[in-house]
């Protein structure tokens, strides 16, 4: 997927994630938070079902970046509360 791809899937899903997960996160960390999120939904997508799910701007590749950004959020507030 390509770097202006991965930047628009990465905003969707970085904003649908804090949204659903009500981080009060900015704009900028929103877009890094579902790059994160898309590289660990398609990592752990190519783990799981041997495909990788990240193929491009698509709803597929959005649900997955949402996914895996909700667990980057999850394992964040996780460490941040020890």
């Amino acid at each position: 997927m390509g770097l202006f791809a991965s930047i628009i899937v990465g905003l969707i899903a970085g904003l649908l994630a804090s949204w659903l997960m009500k981080a009060k996160t900015g704009l900028f960390v929103d877009i890094i938070l579902g790059m994160v999120g898309g590289v660990l939904g398609g990592w752990l997508s190519s783990l799981l079902l041997g495909v990788n799910l990240m193929s491009g701007v698509n709803l597929t590749s959005i649900v997955v970046a949402v996914i895996g950004a909700i667990l980057v959020i999850a394992i964040y507030r996780f460490i941040k509360r020890k």
